[in-house]
């Protein structure tokens, strides 16, 4: 494991550094009217926030969720868009909506009776959610059901920077830009270490796609490798990949390409 973050810091850090180039190609673009752009869905809907307004859009339709009671819009999960998972972080609450967004479920851990103060929230398996309780820097699960909430992993140390999570397992990064992950039965391991990034998404314990600069990398964790992803776009807001798609968002809209990762 040394040796891997050893490598991998030597390719992130110089500049000269060898890379290879992943190949790209343009599949189509479209206009979408958001401040921050979120992703598309398995039907084609897309989805973003403006003026802290989630927004989803499909072909000639537009659907709006807001609730300005709750504060800024934290983070959305979009795993399953017939329950979408909206966490509104400084009301310690989350906001499950179904494909039409109207709101199914209100979440306020504060009422838990185990005492949560929640700092990352995601959708897992079975009406559970994955919660990160900063009280006890541990990462749990909450049934929304059944208003229960068991921790499952031992504490750690340092605040997450980012985080992504399926129904499955959760990932994190802390500030030190430690990777780590956590399965549903609270075994936790060590990925490895994150580049400093503008911007990043962890794609499972693949690999990361970060932003620095102007450009695009690819980090393949299993092939301890750096790629340069070039994509036609001198300037853009953010990106992201899903389903071999890697979707670049401008002022102008979104555009689309085809990638095949490593």
């Amino acid at each position: 494991m040394k040796k891997i973050l050893f490598v991998f810091l030597l390719l992130v850090s110089s500049v000269a550094f060898s890379q290879e180039k992943l190949v790209v190609a343009k599949a189509d673009s479209l206009q979408l009217h958001a401040d921050i752009f979120l992703g598309q869905d398995v039907y084609g809907a897309w989805y973003g926030i403006t003026e802290n307004t989630f927004v989803k859009q499909h072909k000639a339709k537009d659907w709006q969720y807001k609730n300005p009671a709750l504060g800024k819009i934290a983070k959305v999960d979009l795993q399953n868009p017939l329950q979408i998972v909206l966490f509104y972080e400084s009301f310690n609450t989350a906001v499950l909506l179904d494909n039409q967004l109207n709101e199914t479920q209100q979440v306020n851990f504060s009422k838990s009776t185990t005492p949560i103060v929640a700092s990352a929230v995601g959708l897992a398996f079975g009406n559970r959610l994955w919660v990160y309780n900063t009280l006890t820097q541990k990462v749990g699960l909450y049934d929304y059901l059944k208003n229960d909430y068991r921790e499952i992993s031992t504490p750690f140390k340092g605040n997450l920077k980012y985080y992504t999570s399926d129904f499955n397992e959760f990932q994190w990064i802390d500030e030190q830009l430690d990777w780590y992950g956590c399965d549903i039965y609270g075994k936790v391991k060590t990925l490895g270490k994150a580049p400093a990034s503008e911007q990043l998404q962890l794609i499972s314990d693949k690999g990361l796609i970060y932003k620095k600069g102007d450009k695009l990398y690819f980090f393949d964790r299993n092939g301890n490798s750096l790629h340069l992803v070039d994509v036609d776009k001198k300037t853009f807001q953010s990106f992201l990949y899903k389903d071999k798609i890697l979707a670049i968002f401008t002022k102008q809209g979104i555009t689309n390409y085809k990638i095949n990762l490593p």
